[in-house]
């Protein structure tokens, strides 16, 4: 890894299923129940997406806009009180990031960050719950990021899209000199295959991206033939909702590559 410290967040080896926003099919997404579920359907990891309540505390949320029946209204404007009151469904509302942590205390949690406000309720709750050694920060700014990770000595991090812009330049360059500077203090990359017309992972780019000792997670892969392609190219995890799916194949690939099985 190009960043050191005491993160056990990428212990044990790859391919890792990172459950994006949970698994949602029974459950409304970044809840504690659908964690659950993905957790009983093969993640190994658990994504998911931070904001603040209006009190200051770590609320897990895709979208800061609340557009629900008879409410219309952006999360930080409510305390977390009045959040916990509202019905997502399946007996389920807002999550707080403690809560999240206190119910699954070995899960690995992939943090991105999503607002201003965010960056002191995420570590903040990272730090009650003694949870830093089993967290990954990211972001999509590299200011909240880069924020974010030094109030968290010793986190996981990956990449912001700013980073990764450079990452595939550096990349389709060959010059390792600039990955590694680049992604300094990063262990992942996490992207999308495409982004529009541009193909970003490829077996290239994977190698280049190893080679600087840094993972490759790609972004969000849902059907199992695009699951297959991906890991023929040696990436190290799959941001997926079907958890379940990835799950049953990389069991298969397993049995398939070890020796002696029939």
């Amino acid at each position: 890894m190009v960043s050191g410290g005491p993160s056990s967040f990428l212990a044990g080896p790859p391919p890792r299923i990172f459950a994006h926003r949970g698994f949602a099919l029974n459950a409304p997404e970044n809840t504690v129940l659908a964690f659950r579920h993905a957790l009983d359907n093969g993640a190994t990891h658990l994504e998911t997406d931070v904001h603040s309540s209006r009190d200051g505390v770590a609320v897990l949320s895709h979208d800061a806009r609340l557009a629900l029946p008879e409410l219309d209204i952006h999360l930080e404007e409510l305390r977390v009180t009045e959040l916990q009151r509202i019905d997502l469904g399946f007996g389920q509302s807002f999550s707080t990031l403690t809560e999240a942590f206190d119910a699954f205390p070995e899960a690995r949690f992939n943090l991105d960050v999503k607002s201003e406000d965010a960056v002191a309720a995420t570590a903040a709750a990272v730090l009650a719950a003694g949870a830093t050694d089993r967290v990954l920060v990211t972001s999509f700014s590299e200011e909240r990021r880069r924020r974010t990770v030094r109030l968290l000595p010793g986190v996981a991090s990956s990449a912001s899209a700013a980073i990764v812009a450079q990452v595939v330049v550096a990349a389709r360059l060959g010059n390792a000199a600039l990955l590694r500077r680049v992604l300094s203090g990063c262990v992942a990359v996490q992207v999308p295959e495409t982004a529009s017309v541009l193909r970003v992972v490829t077996p290239h780019f994977v190698r280049a991206v190893h080679s600087v000792g840094v993972e490759v997670h790609v972004w969000t892969v849902n059907d199992p033939a695009a699951m297959e392609r991906l890991l023929d190219t040696g990436i190290d995890g799959l941001v997926t909702d079907r958890t379940d799916l990835a799950a049953a194949l990389i069991g298969r690939r397993s049995e398939r590559d070890t020796p002696g099985l029939p």
